[in-house]
């Protein structure tokens, strides 16, 4: 495991964008869908996980979801100390995209995933099957989500601030 603590300092502050936090939000025992937010621009992905929780069952469409994010723009994910990231170097093979591990019981250190899923669950509430949810729901949700405005992007959308990163060489090659 790859504590957070060796996380590259950029990625504290969100100026630097590319650093990604994720999670898993559960329904009914065994669903749950992954979710991967951008930190600086709050811009986030839904992945459907139809066969189950375990790693070998998470590896597949997580790695399938970062690698659709642009290579610059993957320069390191956060995730808590669960077991469905215990082939976390394989998805950092995989990518390019190094995996930190937060200290046990330390949701605060992805803040930001933290309160993307808040939001989530008014789309998917607990208890819920997520095994319901396809691929294309989730990606509708996340759709929603990243039109919707932000007061800490001075109320632009995830979306805008995530093209604004995707069209400004200054800020991937920060």
């Amino acid at each position: 495991m790859v504590s957070i603590t060796a996380r590259p300092a950029e990625a504290e502050d969100r100026k630097v964008p590319g650093h990604g936090e994720g999670d898993l939000v559960m329904g009914t025992r065994p669903s749950a869908i992954a979710t991967l937010v951008e930190r600086t621009s709050r811009y986030t992905a839904v992945v459907a996980l139809p066969d189950g929780i375990k790693a070998e069952q998470v590896t597949p469409p997580l790695t399938r979801s970062l690698l659709g994010i642009p290579p610059r723009l993957r320069r390191t994910l956060t995730w808590d100390r669960g077991r469905e990231m215990a082939e976390h170097q394989a998805i950092t093979a995989e990518t390019g995209m190094p995996v930190y591990l937060c200290k046990p019981r330390s949701p605060w250190q992805r803040g930001t995933n933290e309160n993307t899923d808040r939001l989530l669950r008014q789309y998917l509430p607990k208890g819920a099957d997520l095994r319901m949810f396809s691929q294309a729901d989730l990606d509708a949700i996340a759709h929603e989500l990243n039109h919707r405005p932000r007061k800490t992007h001075g109320y632009r959308t995830p979306a805008e601030v995530y093209a604004d990163l995707l069209n400004s060489g200054d800020a991937l090659t920060a």
